[in-house]
This record gives structure tokens, sequence and C-alpha cells, in this order.
């Protein structure tokens, strides 16, 4: 469901070829199976839908419903809990275990939970609720129905990928799991020390996928080691001693000793506890090296494309079959080729050796600026804070180019955006990657739809496409708002959405055409992009992540054929604005959804 971090697409080569840099993103493994504890409560609120209720009565225990489901997703684990909440007894939440949850493979349990509570769901009366209501309602029937399908092919999954890879965004969120008062370091010390139990339910999922023919590639597994390995090897520089040191000193009620105390306890507990989890998950692994028998697309597996249509569907939240997908992408790459032939004399490297001489290269100064530049397009968006904050430098190499930490839902003035510096090689780089997850990105999508006051549900969902498609959109936004000329920024932001649509095409190529290396290759090859170790780490990143670039891409292209259809309806009525807001009052959910209700919002 919610996935606590936003993080930048940046596997960067240019047409006019460049650099190349790799996205990370996380995503915990959600208990689906937690809701079964109240399944029972949650069935008996909506069958009582089957009296004469008013419409106000049908809405009031709609909501009700919808709360009770948050209250319990929310506290399926301390995770979940403590980054969805900042206060969770305001919700009616008491503190459950301290735990990470674990990873489930129970296909007929999955199934009768999303059964019976999409039978609740469908016991209230659709016609009697309000437009946000209804969305909300849609969007949890989508949910279900989705969690329904992929019962079957839960092994498919993996934790570990070369993405969105736990091994690497576990410390991550350990490193800004919030402290307000004494209670937070209690439960976050007391969770550290089941970081060994998470990992070995994390070591028998894995073992599962290895009986069953479903364990990843030698070469990935290589990659997940060394970015395991890469942790451990910080030594004393780990980034989870500095942090807790910077995060407890603002702690109020403590005194220095106290604080001295906890901060020892932390060390202790990184060394006895979270240290030793991850060497036993190395050794693990590498006892599982040889079982992965697929080193291809995950055609090649038994039910691989069966389950490759079904990520790129929820990864996406786009109805289109993979060959329109596909069509919609070669279209679109079309499009781009013809806007940049009209910009004629002018070369990419010549667009950006002139944005970086112009453009500032302070984050803070640029995220302020984008702020500001952004209001004649774009509504206005709750007053916020903001702290940009460093990748470590020993895990420059293992994390995103840049990544934004989704806060609490009643905590939203509170952001953080990390920044990547190996990976900003020039200020037009680090501009549009902070539009991409500041303003009018991430953050402000996030902000402002919390603004709207939302059903505390629709927080729990994860629905890929329309965030990072949001985020992609704003990032190639933000090219018109730089110093450029416009022919120079529409030369570099139809350049970036080729190369992005070209991920996007691979994705799709690799796992559901079956395209081996040497395909892949001539692929790129076509495009001008012939650098073989730079190809080479494209496949490789697209085995270990289907369906991930397809999100960023196939997100952003649906937000351009819903502003193809604004208008064409508003004509010359037509306002950015007005369709902004639109589609940011539905908030995220699948584009059917959000195609529907941006006209009622």
């Amino acid at each position: 469901m919610r996935s606590f971090l936003y993080f930048k697409v940046r596997l960067y080569e240019k047409l006019i070829v460049k650099k190349t840099s790799f996205q990370r993103k996380s995503k915990f493994r959600t208990n689906v199976i937690s809701l079964s504890v109240c399944l029972c409560i949650l069935t008996g609120m909506a069958v009582s839908g089957c009296t004469t209720r008013s419409e106000a009565e049908e809405n009031a225990a709609f909501e009700a419903y919808t709360m009770e489901v948050f209250r319990i997703e929310a506290a399926s684990n301390t995770v979940n809990l403590h980054y969805t909440l900042r206060d969770p007894q305001q919700y009616g939440i008491q503190e459950p275990p301290v735990s990470f949850g674990s990873f489930e493979a129970n296909s007929e349990e999955v199934r009768a939970v999303t059964e019976n509570m999409q039978n609740a769901l469908l016991s209230f009366d659709y016609s009697s609720l309000d437009i946000q209501n209804k969305i909300t309602y849609e969007v949890l029937n989508y949910y279900l129905r989705s969690v329904e399908k992929a019962a079957d092919l839960i092994l498919y999954d993996e934790p570990l990928g070369l993405v969105s890879g736990i091994q690497t965004q576990l410390p991550v969120i350990l490193s800004e799991y919030p402290l307000y008062e004494r209670g937070d370091v209690d439960t976050y010390l007391e969770l550290m020390k089941t970081t060994g139990d998470y990992f070995d339910s994390l070591i028998g999922f894995e073992r599962d996928k290895a009986e069953a023919g479903l364990f990843m590639a030698d070469y990935a597994l290589d990659a997940v080691l060394d970015q395991c390995r890469a942790f451990l090897n910080m030594g004393e520089e780990n980034y989870l001693y500095s942090t807790f040191s910077e995060r407890i000193g603002e702690v109020e009620g403590l005194t220095d000793n106290e604080k001295n105390d906890y901060i020892q306890k932390n060390a202790g507990i990184i060394e006895d506890y979270v240290l030793p989890a991850y060497e036993k998950l190395i050794s693990a692994l590498e006892s599982m090296r040889g079982s992965g028998e697929n080193e291809k697309g995950l055609i090649y597996l038994p039910e691989g494309r069966e389950y490759y249509e079904m990520t790129v569907k929820q990864s996406t939240g786009s109805e289109r079959s993979i060959g329109e997908l596909e069509d919609l992408t070669r279209r679109q790459i079309v499009a781009d080729l013809e806007a940049m032939e009209q910009v004629l004399g002018l070369t990419a490297d010549e667009a950006s050796e002139a944005a970086a001489v112009v453009m500032q290269n302070n984050p803070e100064q640029i995220l302020g600026s984008l702020k500001e530049e952004i209001g004649n397009a774009f509504p206005a968006a709750p007053e916020t804070d903001l702290q940009v904050k460093y990748v470590p430098e020993a895990m420059e190499e293992h994390l995103s180019p840049a990544f934004y930490m989704i806060p609490a839902i009643d905590n939203t003035e509170e952001n953080v955006i990390y920044i990547n510096e190996a990976h900003m090689g020039d200020t037009l780089t680090l501009f549009t990657t902070l539009a991409h997850e500041g303003y009018p990105g991430h953050l402000y999508q996030t902000v402002y739809y919390e603004g709207t006051d939302p059903d505390p549900v629709r927080n729990i969902f994860n629905f890929g496409g329309y965030v990072e498609g949001w985020a992609t959109y704003a990032e190639m936004c933000s090219y018109y708002l730089t110093p450029l000329t416009t022919e120079q920024a529409t030369l570099l932001q139809k350049n970036s959405s080729i190369i992005l649509g070209l991920y996007a095409l691979a994705d799709m190529g690799i796992h559901y055409e079956g395209w081996s290396r040497m395909d892949t290759a001539s692929f790129f090859s076509s495009y001008g992009i012939t650098d073989s170790e730079t190809v080479e780490q494209i496949y490789e990143l697209i085995i270990g992540s289907p369906g991930n670039y397809l999100k960023y891409y196939v997100g952003y292209v649906e937000f351009l054929e819903l502003k193809k259809e604004w208008i064409e309806e508003r004509g010359d009525a037509f306002s950015q604005k007005e369709f902004h807001e639109a589609v940011l009052n539905v908030g995220p959910a699948p584009f059917e959804i959000v195609r529907e209700y941006m006209w009622e919002v």
C-alpha cells in the first residue's frame, strides 16, 4: 500500500549522450492479512447498510467503515503507523506490538480476506454517496480487486529488487524515523531489535522463491550483496549513528545525560542486532546462489507474462494493454522527436551549457524560486517547512539521485528532500530534480492533497502511476521555468522525455516481448545509444525491477492525455491552473478514476 519515499528516475543518457545514474525506490511490504483481524467488525458495519438509510446516514456509515480500514492498516506495523501518523491516538489507534511486519505468501488467506472485504464494501449504496466518498469507494474497490488477482503470484514479487530493495531502503527509513517524544525513542530502539526477525521472514520468503524456481539471477544477487556489504562497510561512519544523534538532540523533555544514554543504546543495538541481521542476510542469500533459473525477462517464467501484465497495471494505474502502452509510448516519442526537429540549429550540449552559466546551484533557493514561479499555472498549496539533506557519501552509489520523504498525514508541515550529490552533474539536473521532488512535484502534490482533507484511508494506497507520473510531468514542466530560451528548453525537455520513453519500451520489450541483451542493445543502437556498458546496466536494472520505468513514463503520458481531453472539452476557456486543480483534487488513483471524476471535483 503506502510507500514512504518518492524516488527520482535518473538513469539518464542523452540522445546526444551524457551520463548514467540509478533510481531507487522503497516499498515496505504491507500486510494485507492484517485486515482480517477486524474483518468481522468491518463486515458488520457494512451489512447494517442493508436497512434503509438517508444519504447523510449512508455517507456517515461509509466513512466509519473506511476509518476502521484505515486504523487497521495504519497499525499493521510500526513503520506504517509512525510514518503515517504523528499522533495515532487522535485517530483512535493504540500502540500495536513493535514490529516491521513480515513477508506473507498465503494466497488462500489473502483471497479470503479481500473477497470478504469487497463484499462488505459492495453492501454500501454507491448512488447515495457524495463525490469524494464515491472516489474513495472506487479506489478501495480497485485495490481489493488488484490484490485478489495478485494472490496466486505472490512469489513473483521481489522485495530485494535492485531499485526497490529493502536492503538499501530500510536504513533510510530508520534514519528518518520520527522522534517526537521519549516514547518514540523507546519504540524506535525496540524496533531496531526486531531487524533480525524481519530479515528472517525475508529470508524465508526468498527461500520459498528459490524452491519455486523464482529466485533472482546470480548477477542480480551480486548487486544485492554489494549493496548489503556497502552498508556494513560504512563502519563508524554509518548514518544510523549520526542521524539518531541529530534527531534525539531535538527531543524535548530529555536531559543531556538521558540523551547520551540513548545514543549509547542506539549504537549497541546497531552493533548487536542490525549489522548481524545484514550479515545473516548475506550468508543466506549466498547459499541460494545458482537457484535462479531465469536470467532474462519475466516472459520466460511459467506465469511471468501474466505477472508482468498485472504489475504494469498496478504500477501505472492505466487500464491500457501492454500493446496499447507500446503504441502510446511510440506515438509520444515521435511527437517529441518532431518537436525537437522544429528547434533548428541548436544542440543539447549548447542548451545545457547555456543553463549551466545562468542557473543557481543552491537547492533551497531553487525550491523557493520554483514555489514562486509555479503560481500562475498551479493552484496554491498550504505553507509548509522543508529541509534539504544529503545522501551519505558511502551510500551515494547505491541510492537515488534524490528522494522525498512523505510526511505523516497529521504533520505535513515537516518535509525532507534528500539529494545525492554524486548524481547532480550540472545545475539543470539539480533544478529539474528539485522540481520532481519538490515544487510542483511530490512535495507540492502531497501537501496540496492533504490540504483538501481527504478520507484518511486514501493515504494507505500507493498509486505509483499517479504520483510518479505527476512528478515526472512536473519535472518536464520545469524546463520552461529555467532561464533557458523556449527553444533550448524544448530541446532538453523533449530529449529527456524520449530517453524515459525508450526505457519504458525496453521494459516492455524485455519482460513482455522477450528481448535478449542483444535485442536490447540493437534497440538502443537504433536511437544512437551505443555504449555497451550503459545498455548492459539498463538491461540488468530493468530485469531487477519490472515495470519500474513505466510508472514514471506511462504516468506522465497519461497526464498528457488527460490534459488533451481537458483542452478539447474547454476549448478557448482552457486554463492550466483549472486542469491542474482538477486532477490534484481527485488525488492519487487509477487513471480511469481520475478521468471520470476530474470534471466533478
